[in-house]
């Protein structure tokens, strides 16, 4: 059967967004590092499943735009597993059923790793409920919250605030509240992703009813909005290289502004959504390149 094979399979987990999960946890690390507490067996573990909560979303939009028909002809981006005709709903079900075990098992093994009291346990538990619902939630059921302009806000905090944050307490025991800035910034940079994706295919959203911040804000807004997300970025890393680091080092991320700048001004000049297509790419390289670089000056600080 064509929906068993593994090429098709590897397309539907779209690999090419799976950078940001890996961000997250890289800058969250990197900070506990600095810190001298980093541990590499919570950071793998962090990272799968970080990964396979990416991916678990990843099937679930497939599946819930494609059930409510959001994924048709008119749509811009590359055609999806379903849309296709490749995958079954019915085969995406059971493929996203055997995500979810495997998330379960893997953040219960890194739950076990890294917590030592029973409240650490039972509140990574639920935050980790939590990340498995918001994956489903944004296309999936009758009332998605992708459809209703909340998916910018899941994203902010779950590929920011927790998923940096989160990966730094994991090790460190403990939250400081300076974390924030890079957890921030690396959430707004996979905002950024997102909107692009949003500003691309907002006719077709517009058209099928899903509601999403680009589409409230419309295509003039979206893009000073995308600007807005890359300059914010950029402030909390700077505010945090100000206010923590004393080393040229901690500097590091400035060496991706050039591309983030060519970038926003191509998006802030782009004509249309069929413009925007190329830049969805250039933007996930801009998010890890400049998490990368942050998270490189850190150590080295």
């Amino acid at each position: 059967m064509k929906s068993s094979s593994l090429a098709i399979w590897l397309d539907a987990a779209r690999p090419k967004t799976l950078p940001l999960a890996i961000a997250s946890i890289v800058c969250g690390s990197a900070v506990a590092g600095w810190q001298g507490r980093f541990s590499a067996s919570i950071t793998g573990l962090a990272l799968l499943t970080a990964l396979l909560l990416q991916i678990l979303s990843n099937l679930a939009n497939d599946y819930g735009d494609a059930v409510k028909g959001t994924d048709n002809d008119a749509r811009l981006g590359p055609q999806r597993a379903i849309q296709s005709g490749l995958v079954t709903p019915g085969a995406m079900r059971n493929a996203m059923v055997l995500n979810i075990i495997l998330t379960i098992a893997s953040g219960l093994s890194l739950i076990f790793l890294a917590c030592n009291n029973l409240q650490d346990m039972f509140g990574f538990m639920l935050l980790g409920l939590m990340a498995i619902a918001g994956s489903i939630a944004y296309t999936v059921g009758n009332k998605p919250y992708g459809y209703r302009g909340l998916g910018d806000l899941s994203v902010l905090m779950f590929f920011g605030w927790l998923g940096v944050a989160g990966t730094y307490y994991l090790q460190a025991g403990s939250i400081d509240s300076i974390i924030m800035l890079p957890a921030t910034a690396c959430g707004l940079l996979a905002v950024g992703v997102l909107n692009i994706n949003n500003l691309r295919d907002i006719e077709n959203d517009r058209a099928c009813g899903k509601l999403t911040l680009a589409v409230r804000m419309g295509p003039d807004w979206g893009r000073k909005y995308h600007l807005f997300l890359l300059t914010g970025s950029v402030v909390c890393l700077t505010l945090f290289a100000l206010l923590e680091l004393h080393s040229p080092f901690g500097w590091l991320f400035i060496l991706s502004l050039p591309l983030l700048f060519q970038h926003g001004k191509q998006v802030f000049q782009s004509a249309d959504g069929a413009a925007l297509r190329p830049m969805m790419a250039t933007m996930v390289k801009c998010a890890l390149l400049t998490n990368i670089l942050f998270a490189a000056g850190v150590v080295l600080a």
